[in-house]
């Protein structure tokens, strides 16, 4: 952590527990075929893409995953996308809340306006609240119109925070996003499926 002033924490199975194959699951039991081409942690198409950067309303992507299904309705597709939220640990936010005593923290995640509410759904007004002053500032892609491995997304970051990339954490569990940040000179830890983000930081949260 030599030198190091900022991190930015990606959000799904870094921050929050995720499961894409639970999705995949949900939308193969709707009837979509060869899920595994359709989404994945891997790849998406440009309608995954649309919806993350919000180019395309919540309702119409919904229409158009519906589509793929064998006549399913509109709350069910949106039960399977919404399938690969699982639970937000406790120590996590723990860990967080100490590492902001020493550095800035910034949240980038490619996620999209359903999630995220289903998200605030999850955790409530309150608790959501609480999870949103853990950052300096939260990006997410459908907002901004941008997405991880764009690196537009990344500069966009470091000069709205005046931020030198070599001074820079990022971490993500998506090895195109760190290739992309690290090709820019950001410093990055690609989170493996076994790795949890307090073994970065031992002794922080007891």
């Amino acid at each position: 952590m030599n030198n190091i002033n900022t991190i930015i924490f990606d959000l799904g199975a870094v921050i929050l527990n995720i499961d894409y194959h639970k999705t995949m699951d949900a939308f193969a039991k709707l009837g979509v075929a060869d899920v595994a081409n359709f989404y994945s942690k891997q790849q998406q198409t440009t309608l995954f893409d649309a919806i993350e950067t919000g180019k395309i309303t919540e309702h119409s992507f919904l229409q158009k995953l519906q589509e793929s299904t064998t006549n399913a309705s509109i709350a069910a597709v949106q039960n399977a996308w919404n399938a690969l939220l699982l639970d937000l640990p406790e120590e996590r936010l723990a860990l967080i809340k100490e590492l902001k005593k020493e550095y800035s923290i910034l949240l980038l995640s490619n996620t999209n306006a359903i999630h995220i509410d289903a998200f605030k759904k999850q955790l409530g007004a309150e608790k959501w609240e609480e999870f949103s002053l853990l950052f300096d500032k939260m990006y997410l892609s459908h907002e901004v119109g941008l997405r991880k491995p764009n690196k537009d997304i990344f500069h966009l970051i470091l000069n709205e925070h005046s931020l030198k990339a070599e001074n820079t954490l990022f971490i993500d569990d998506s090895p195109q996003h760190i290739k992309a940040a690290k090709e820019i000179g950001i410093r990055s830890h690609h989170l493996l499926d076994d790795e949890d983000i307090l073994m970065l930081f031992p002794g922080r949260v007891q």
